[in-house]
């Protein structure tokens, strides 16, 4: 998760209809593991893993990213969340990388050195831009390296070490309307791509009308290899 979104979204990233729909969509993938420990590699704020704590019967998270200035501590739910720039060895059973490792040179070198950081049997959760061709301003402005096809970020996971159980497109209901928007607006301004987020705080109407569409793909978040915004991939550390 990058922390130049949350800055812009601050307290409302909660209410926003993409990360809204994000976490439902994760708890889904995730439906019938039970976490204890979960380490959120390149966490930010710690969304995701914050969430899981609220919902679940999780009991602490640890929260990575290089971009925190020095080691802290919360709670969530009443329970521990340690945020660390960097750790060695942590006894997860749930690992995620929630848009990560579109971010780094080496992703199949980030992946592979935190299956090593955690005990055989665990679960990985990870999500990645997907589709180059709707490469735009946004991918400038949050340092993005590349955006994947569900089978490139599943043989990344396999390369790095991890048993792939399934992966899935999100987002597909407003994939035809995101993409016409991006690929209308790079041809409008050629080939210089300048440095835009395209996240941004809607009427409470559109807000919900793309929750809503958003929630329509649940039933079948784990089976959609067709098309969406977001690629995931569910695996396990053999």
């Amino acid at each position: 998760m990058d922390l130049k979104e949350t800055d812009i979204l601050g307290a409302d990233i909660g209410k926003h209809w993409y990360y809204r729909s994000k976490a439902r969509a994760m708890e889904h993938l995730l439906c019938g593991v039970t976490p204890s420990i979960i380490l959120d590699v390149g966490a930010g704020s710690g969304f995701f893993s914050r969430k899981l704590l609220s919902n679940t019967s999780a009991k602490q998270a640890w929260c990575v990213d290089i971009s925190y200035e020095a080691d802290s501590e919360t709670l969530e739910a009443g329970k521990p969340v340690y945020f660390r720039r960097s750790v060695d060895q942590v006894d997860a059973d749930l690992v995620l990388l929630m848009d990560v490792l579109e971010h780094v040179d080496d992703d199949v070198g980030l992946l592979n050195d935190y299956v090593k950081k955690v005990p055989r049997g665990a679960r990985f959760l990870i999500s990645v831009p997907a589709f180059q061709f709707l490469w735009s301003g946004h991918d400038v402005f949050l340092e993005h390296k590349r955006r994947y096809r569900l089978n490139q970020i599943e043989d990344v996971a396999r390369r790095a070490g991890l048993k792939v159980k399934y992966g899935s497109y999100y987002f597909g209901a407003v994939f035809p309307i995101a993409a016409t928007i991006r690929l209308v607006s790079n041809l409008a301004r050629s080939n210089q791509l300048k440095p835009q987020s395209q996240l941004s705080r809607h009427h409470v109407v559109i807000n919900e009308i793309l929750a809503a569409m958003s929630a329509v793909e649940l039933p079948i978040v784990k089976i959609n290899r067709l098309a969406g915004l977001t690629a995931f991939c569910v695996a396990e550390k053999a």
